[in-house]
């Protein structure tokens, strides 16, 4: 007697709603970071308040998803286009404004959308899952896109932050430069880790 089919993960669960929540934020983040181009002190704090929501609930939503069994094919493909989606506004927002150099941002965006697009690719055939140098890199680029959103070097400061406030923008810089670094190694490790499992698949495939 064959066991009971496993019951299929409903689309409709408190994880993927989170995800589908970050999906929706980054136009409204995107539009309150380049408020008068960047130099509103309120409009940059509510970007970072967006910001911070979104990457909290990344975290969350994954959480609740593999402790309560609620994994599902939506969630695999949309929670990682979510975090691409938040952290690439980001990039290009900063960009926008002249906080980050153009060519680190597209530098960061084709790694990050050529691996994701290449993760999602093979998904059903194999699983490659974000090792501690990704994981690292994500944490970076988090902590230097968060940095620099603040508005801490806005000269309308009090003048008891301004200091804390050049302290964390030289910080979020150093970040995202270690950031960039661990992109482009992190990026080679993964298409070199797909090419190699896709080989030893080919290899171990039964000839006919």
């Amino acid at each position: 007697m064959q066991p009971p089919a496993p019951t299929p993960v409903s689309n409709f669960n408190l994880p993927n709603l989170l995800t589908t929540l970050r999906i929706v934020l980054v136009p409204f983040f995107g539009a309150a970071l380049l408020v008068d181009g960047g130099d509103s002190a309120v409009w940059r704090t509510v970007a970072y308040v967006i910001f911070a929501v979104a990457m909290i609930t990344d975290k969350i939503d994954g959480d609740i998803a593999r402790a309560r069994g609620l994994v599902t094919d939506f969630g695999k493909i949309a929670d990682p286009i979510a975090d691409k989606a938040m952290t690439g506004m980001a990039f290009v927002g900063l960009s926008v404004i002249g906080d980050i150099w153009w060519w680190v941002t597209i530098v960061v965006l084709i790694r990050e959308w050529s691996v994701t697009l290449l993760r999602l690719s093979v998904l059903r055939r194999m699983v490659i899952a974000a090792d501690q140098l990704g994981k690292l890199k994500t944490t970076l680029q988090v902590v230097a896109l968060g940095g620099l959103v603040l508005p801490m070097r806005d000269p309308d400061l009090p003048g008891w932050l301004q200091t804390p406030g050049d302290v964390l923008f030289y910080v979020a810089q150093v970040c995202l430069a270690l950031a960039v670094v661990l992109t482009i190694v992190s990026g080679a490790q993964f298409f070199w880790r797909v090419w190699t499992e896709r080989h030893q698949l080919t290899s171990a495939a039964p000839s006919r």
